[in-house]
C-alpha cells in the first residue's frame, strides 16, 4: 500500500498538515476505488487481459478504505472523549 503522498511531516500546529493528509488519504482512496471499478468492468466484458492486476486493485482499495474508516472512527472517538471531559 502507498503512503500518502504531498503531505509534508509535521510542519503546522494548526491541524492544517493533519487535514492535509486526510486530503491526499480520501483523494489516493477515489483513485484505487477508481481503477478497481474500470478493472472489474474489462473482467466482466472480457477484455482484461491480467486478472492478478484487478484482483491486486481490488483489495488494495478495500484495505484503504479500512484504514480510512478505521482513521475516521478514532477521530469520532476522540472527539466524543474530549465533549465527554468538557461536560
Amino acid at each position: 500500500m502507498q503512503g500518502v503522498q504531498g503531505t509534508p511531516g509535521s510542519q503546522g500546529t494548526d491541524g492544517s498538515a493533519f487535514g492535509s493528509a486526510l486530503v491526499g488519504a480520501v483523494d489516493n482512496l477515489q483513485q484505487l476505488q477508481a481503477t478497481s471499478n474500470s478493472l472489474a468492468v474489462q473482467a466482466v466484458t472480457g477484455n482484461l487481459t491480467d486478472i492478478h492486476s484487478a484482483t491486486l486493485a481490488s483489495t488494495r482499495a478495500q484495505v484503504t478504505l479500512e484504514l480510512v474508516a478505521a482513521v475516521r472512527n478514532k477521530g469520532v472517538d476522540a472527539f466524543n472523549e474530549i465533549m465527554r471531559m468538557q461536560a
